[in-house]
């Protein structure tokens, strides 16, 4: 075995010989000198991993989520624009038919209100008292005064009244053109 101390040697060979092992025995005599810095896997670092994961993907799937109700919206906004075209075209083929009932309504009217001035006022008057008081309203309002005083008069008083009271408000300004 060899001695570590030898007379001969100087003071930095001495120095040099235990500067190795002093310098082992001050490191293990620290604890945890060669232990890593970090807790158990299981415990902060996973926490902290699904912070930042979570945190890596926040943006992307706010994205994912807008799109997937921008998609969602577009398709809404196709349904309500196809319904609304189809209500702009059943209100036209509405609108049309109104329009062919109207002109025809007119020209019942007219021919109704021509028959009517060349019947006897007593016979006109027994079909009007029968028909729909707005209708007859309509035709007698169309004959001359002189004719339609004439039915009126052979007419039942409350029919000829109700009929009259038609005439007179369809005349004045201040009743609403809404039938309602």
């Amino acid at each position: 075995m060899k001695t570590i101390l030898n007379p001969d040697m100087t003071v930095v060979q001495l120095l040099r010989r235990l500067a190795l092992p002093a310098a082992a025995l001050v490191l293990l005599s620290i604890p945890g000198a060669f232990a890593q810095e970090h807790a158990p896997a299981g415990d902060i670092t996973s926490q902290d991993e699904i912070k930042q994961f979570c945190t890596n993907i926040a943006d992307p799937a706010r994205d994912q989520r807008y799109l997937l109700q921008k998609q969602e919206l577009e398709k809404l906004r196709a349904d309500i624009d196809a319904r609304v075209a189809e209500m702009d075209k059943r209100k036209a083929e509405y609108q049309d038919w109104l329009k062919r009932r109207d002109d025809f309504l007119k020209q019942a009217e007219a021919g109704l209100t021509e028959i009517y001035k060349k019947m006897k006022p007593d016979a006109a008057a027994l079909q009007l008292q029968d028909m729909n008081i707005e209708v007859a309203s309509a035709v007698i309002m169309r004959l001359s005064p002189r004719q339609s005083s004439l039915i009126l008069n052979e007419m039942d008083a409350k029919k000829a009244a109700a009929i009259a009271s038609i005439i007179a408000s369809a005349s004045d300004p201040n009743t609403s053109k809404d039938p309602s």
